[in-house]
């Protein structure tokens, strides 16, 4: 372990790759042992993906060079809402749904979609709320547990304690 707090600190910053950037780096790496004209095997073995693979991206990095193994922007719609409004979301979202008027506090995608819809003008379908809050946000379902709210935990250990092993020895 460095003795030099500031090391620590980089070190600790450096935020985990995701798929798509390791993927890159993988085929990258590739393109290195390809430019030392490395046999394929060795490639296969060294990088660790299939040998179809490696013959693939070596016949696109021999026609396009090493841009052609680079990872290429998503394609498709984008995104109707912005970093900076996903942002604004997932803080008004935070605060809980009563802050937002809601008589229980517990989010429901409807209720998500009304208050993104407050905060951003953007009417969102359900399927797209969805989509915010599970990939973006990183949320996840979380359901309530279903109990009585005059629920007596003293009075059930209680009775389980004493009544159940009355009636248990009564039959």
């Amino acid at each position: 372990m460095p003795s030099d707090p500031a090391s620590v600190v980089s070190e600790s910053s450096v935020l985990p790759l995701a798929r798509p950037q390791l993927a890159e780096a993988r085929r990258m790496r590739a393109v290195e042992l390809f430019e030392q004209r490395r046999p394929d095997a060795e490639v296969t073995r060294m990088v660790g993906i299939h040998p179809g693979s490696v013959r693939r991206w070596k016949r696109l990095w021999e026609q396009g060079g090493a841009q052609a193994l680079r990872r290429r922007p998503a394609t498709g719609r984008p995104p109707k809402l912005d970093d900076t409004q996903v942002e604004a979301v997932r803080a008004a979202l935070e605060q809980g749904a009563q802050t937002h008027g809601f008589e229980a506090d517990l989010w429901t995608l409807e209720r998500a979609g009304i208050v993104i819809e407050r905060l951003t003008g953007v009417k969102l379908a359900r399927a797209s709320v969805w989509r915010l809050l599970t990939g973006r946000l990183g949320w996840s379902l979380q359901r309530p547990r279903r109990q009585a709210v005059e629920r007596d935990e003293a009075e059930i250990a209680r009775w389980v304690a004493q009544e159940w092993p009355r009636i248990k020895k009564g039959r």
